[in-house]
């Protein structure tokens, strides 16, 4: 048994595919179903079924890749554990990103992580928070920046900034005029949100939830980007709320629609998250190090409630 085939068993087992899987660790299909097929010998056992399209991994195959991961996983701390020693923060890292947090925060940092760390080169992936979570388990990421907590067992998140929601209120609302707003304010038959799958949506609807005991199918008008949700909102379907960090680009014919709420202002929590047996610390931390810097100067508040991104349904 070598790491080289385990490498193997892990894309086939990822692309269900041995052709791909071989187009992704540069070898020829014949040379990896060979590698593959004398694993399967020596340990006596079929660790894929070939029968069935897209291949699927057999009962004991779901097991062997499971520990294969820890496996591969280990043998690469060896160049860690040397990298470290070295002081070398460099190679490939690569970084997931919620879409709620990509357009704000990655021109905040990611000029000064790349003068200040040029051996490094990142490979950032816009994921939803679901998505984020399977890719870290899977190995497939090395860190993710998302609204936390996420209750994940294995997952470890470590805390970049707290950022306040943000009410974008037109004059034709009935809080407009209104210099600070409450969450007893808030209604959910009028707040415009994004779509499914983004978790400040969930964030907002566990807002009115726990203010006013809503249930969430009041709403009914969705959409993918605060952008639109503002071009709606001036259109007088609504009101929406934002993130601190994007209405830092409100146009000034516009400011006067943001409010902000009465303390404990409500906040999302951001972090950087990872598998806790996770290799490149040093990145890790020269990330964190980085983005903590920037954000410190942007985001000043202090008495806020933590909302949690966990969809309650």
């Amino acid at each position: 048994m070598t790491i080289t085939q385990l490498h193997y068993v892990l894309a086939v087992a990822e692309h269900k595919n041995f052709t791909k899987a071989a187009q992704k660790v540069f070898v020829t299909q014949p040379t990896l179903s060979m590698q593959i097929q004398k694993l399967e010998e020596e340990l006596d056992v079929q660790i894929f079924d070939r029968t069935k399209k897209p291949i699927q991994l057999t009962e004991t195959g779901q097991k062997i890749v499971h520990q294969a991961r820890n496996i591969v996983n280990e043998s690469d701390r060896i160049q860690d554990i040397v990298d470290q020693q070295k002081g070398y923060v460099g190679g490939i890292f690569r970084l997931g990103v919620i879409p709620t947090v990509m357009p704000t925060l990655l021109p905040l940092f990611i000029n000064n992580f790349i003068k200040k760390y040029p051996k490094v080169k990142l490979k950032i992936e816009e994921l939803n928070t679901q998505a984020i979570i399977e890719k870290l388990k899977e190995g497939h990421l090395d860190a993710a920046i998302a609204a936390t907590p996420l209750e994940q067992e294995g997952i470890k998140e470590n805390v970049l900034y707290y950022e306040p929601f943000v009410g974008y209120i037109p004059a034709s609302h009935r809080l407009h005029k209104k210099k600070k707003i409450a969450v007893s304010d808030l209604d959910l038959d009028d707040i415009l949100l994004l779509q499914d799958g983004h978790c400040f949506k969930d964030g907002i609807i566990n807002l009115c939830q726990v203010s006013r005991g809503f249930s969430d199918d009041h709403f009914q008008l969705e959409s993918g980007s605060f952008e639109t949700l503002i071009k709606l909102a001036n259109e007088g379907l609504g009101m929406t709320l934002l993130p601190y960090l994007h209405t830092l680009e409100t146009k000034e014919s516009e400011k006067e629609n943001l409010k902000m709420f009465e303390d404990p202002v409500p906040a999302r929590e951001v972090s950087l998250i990872y598998n806790r047996s996770e290799l490149k610390m040093q990145i890790i931390e020269a990330l964190r190090s980085t983005i903590a810097g920037v954000v410190k100067g942007a985001i000043t508040f202090q008495n806020v409630q933590i909302i949690s991104p966990v969809n309650k349904k």
